[in-house]
């Protein structure tokens, strides 16, 4: 992204974070999720980073938003009331020591304090001889809202300090409600036929902002307390949490001191795998240098100060840019639309895929190509595009319209209700068998049908080529799919890329080419003049060169192949989808092996031999590989040119045909004696 496309986008993102910001700090309404809205502030902080002469005095990153209701009476924070920047992933966070220490000219000690960081309201409680004279809100970080009496009303917040406490004291804390009393309410609410409240946060913020004390005491508030304003000579955030519990204060028995650095993934891990089970909505842990010196050192960078960071959990929602909307032919024929996504993580995973479901979804989402969407990962399936944030359109988003006829089989596409459909009712189940034998012949044992099955369904692959372009986060997705099976799917794919000539030709399922014919037209590819065939025979482009450019009558040259394979050769290379499919296996990196066409001895020269049944001390594959070094020839039918049929366990009727043309059958020992073994 060049400095005038991200000037573009910060413009964006600023406008319509504020939207969206205004709506949930000061009218107490969600728009969207707190996790789109991270996303959102996530990808305008990297770009402001990226680009740090493009920050402004308004953009976001720069203050904390909210103003003060007008029933309630202001009150100004004697040092202003800061919020965290967000860290999504080990890399963030290490880029988040590497920005501090760099700020800092030096290597700070690796002591940090891990906090839970619950969905909740920050509060301000003043002190003073022991005695709580006044609470606030955060507000707009410099002046919140005095709702002092609302807060006395909280039981976890003392209205008396025990002895020892300084006169003055200032603390900060959250407010929040409990899972339970969420659940309380919202069940209270419902009786009486009112609205129910979307999160526990909202809930706590709109109760703390009751004019009415009694509805606050009658909503069971809860609150932890987490830092100390006034200096009262503390030199660690550790010893902050200490004097507070000393001084009557509830804190949070989950915090803690965590050293060294690799601890706090351990401790976010630890914390992630207990979040359903804790009183409390929590989306992530705050990690904050512990030495107070260090942290002061830092400073705020925009509203945020540099020595502390808010470590989010992965998020189930997630904003990207929909790049594309693909069309995938599924195995019944009907055909999906499916957005390919800038990646994106959700839910601890880089997807690339989102389904749209059908192209009546498309418009209601009223989506294009190019939009900014909200995507998100319900029960760990595949993800979905939920929302278009059309406020950050640049007008050069494109529509999407459902194609005429089918990229499978170019048959003409029909309407079935909501569905599209290909009008060859055969095409949907021509594909998947295709899909079969392109990964069989590519030797993919782990993906058998069901997986292919699966992929077509969920629109992550439309054709061969992208089975190498599906990523283990697409595949981790999937129910049923976890992160380990998913890797072990993607390393399979990787390691496959490289195919003898003779596989290749063969995964392409031309009509009538089985894997003995798939050898000639291979060793016909490699003999061709360089001119001809390209300057190697490497890559599925060359392939298309030699034999796309072959008249029938030349493919008939070739030593067994007849007029009518002949002919369905020269109509698969002729077909417009066919050489797009072998130009897109070329893009994704396939490498074809060729083998040395001089046969190592010459013993078996002239003699033809057929196979049939099951072979105990060899494989059919080591089996033709061992004629053709002694010079020897394969074939896939029984003639009277046949020199031998060997004959295996339960052999086909290719044995019986053997026997009506008189060709010597073999059985396994005596054909391991011609060839040496």
């Amino acid at each position: 992204m060049d400095k005038k496309q991200a000037k573009e986008r910060i413009e964006k993102l600023r406008e319509t974070i504020d939207k969206y910001r205004y709506a949930y700090h000061v009218l107490d309404k969600s728009l969207i999720s707190d996790e789109a809205l991270d996303a959102l502030k996530k990808e305008l902080f990297d770009l402001e980073q990226q680009f740090p002469d493009l920050i402004t005095p308004d953009s976001p990153t720069q203050r904390v938003a909210g103003q003060p209701l007008k029933e309630f009476k202001k009150a100004q924070h004697e040092k202003p009331m800061t919020s965290f920047n967000d860290a999504f992933s080990e890399d963030d966070m290490r880029d988040w020591m590497k920005r501090l220490e760099n700020y800092l000219g030096r290597e700070i000690k690796k002591e940090f304090y891990c906090e839970h960081k619950i969905d909740g309201l920050a509060v301000e409680l003043v002190y003073e001889n022991g005695i709580f004279i006044q609470g606030s809100t955060r507000g707009n970080g410099l002046i919140g809202e005095d709702v002092t009496q609302n807060l006395k009303t909280v039981e976890a917040i003392p209205l008396k300090l025990a002895l020892g406490a300084p006169k003055k004291l200032i603390v900060r804390g959250e407010i929040f409600l409990t899972k339970k009393e969420f659940d309380r309410i919202n069940k209270e609410l419902t009786k009486k036929g009112d609205k129910n409240f979307a999160n526990p946060r909202n809930l706590a913020a709109g109760t703390i902002r009751q004019l009415d004390p009694k509805v606050t005491a009658s909503r069971k508030l809860d609150s932890f307390q987490y830092a100390i304003v006034t200096d009262v000579g503390q030199k660690t955030h550790e010893e902050e949490h200490e004097l507070l519990r000393k001084w009557g204060f509830k804190t949070n028995p989950h915090n803690r001191k965590i050293s060294p650095f690799g601890e706090i993934f351990d401790f976010h891990r630890e914390t992630e795998k207990q979040r359903e089970k804790l009183a409390y909505e929590i989306d992530g842990i705050v990690v904050i240098v512990n030495d107070n010196k260090t942290f002061e050192t830092g400073g705020v960078i925009g509203k945020a100060p540099r020595a502390a960071i808010a470590y989010k959990f992965s998020p189930k929602e997630a904003t990207t840019v929909v790049e594309d909307i693909q069309v995938q032919v599924g195995r019944t024929g009907v055909l999906t639309p499916v957005a390919v996504l800038r990646p994106v993580m959700v839910g601890g995973i880089t997807i690339t895929h989102a389904t749209v479901h059908n192209y009546d979804e498309i418009k209601r989402l009223g989506l294009k190509i190019g939009d900014t969407v909200i995507v998100s990962r319900a029960g760990d399936v595949i993800p979905q595009v939920n929302k278009v944030l059309k406020e950050m359109r640049t007008g050069k988003e494109r529509e999407f319209k459902m194609p005429a006829k089918c990229p499978a089989d170019g048959s003409a596409v029909v309407k079935d209700g909501v569905a599209y459909k290909c009008g060859n009712k055969n095409c949907g189940a021509r594909q998947r068998e295709f899909l079969y034998h392109f990964v069989g012949a590519f030797n993919m044992d782990g993906l058998g049908p069901k997986i292919i099955d699966r992929f077509l369904d969920e629109g992550l692959i439309m054709d061969a080529a992208d089975i190498f372009t599906v990523k283990k986060g697409d595949v981790a997705a999937l129910e049923r799919f976890g992160e380990k099976s998913a890797e072990n799917i993607i390393s399979e794919i990787e390691t496959r890329k490289k195919i003898s000539l003779e596989r290749f030709i063969y995964a392409l399922g031309i009509l009538h080419v089985g894997e003995e014919t798939s050898r000639l037209l291979a060793q016909t590819v490699i003999s061709l003049p360089r001119r001809q065939a390209g300057n190697s025979i490497s890559k599925p482009s060359h392939v298309l060169k030699s034999l796309g450019e072959m008249s029938v009558e030349e493919l008939q040259k070739i030593p067994d192949i007849g007029p009518a394979v002949a002919a369905s050769i020269a109509d698969y290379f002729q077909d417009k989808r066919h050489r797009e499919l072998i130009m897109k296996l070329d893009k994704v990196g396939i490498i074809l092996e060729t083998p040395e066409l001089k046969p190592k001895s010459q013993r078996l020269k002239g003699q033809t031999f057929v196979l049939t049944g099951t072979l105990e001390s060899i494989s059919r594959d080591g089996v033709k590989e061992k004629i053709r070094s002694l010079g020897g020839e394969v074939s896939e039918s029984v003639s009277k040119k046949t020199s031998y049929v060997v004959v295996g366990a339960e052999p086909g009727s290719k044995l019986e045909k053997a026997r009506q043309l008189g060709v010597k059958v073999l059985e396994e020992r005596e054909f391991l004696k011609i060839i040496g073994k």
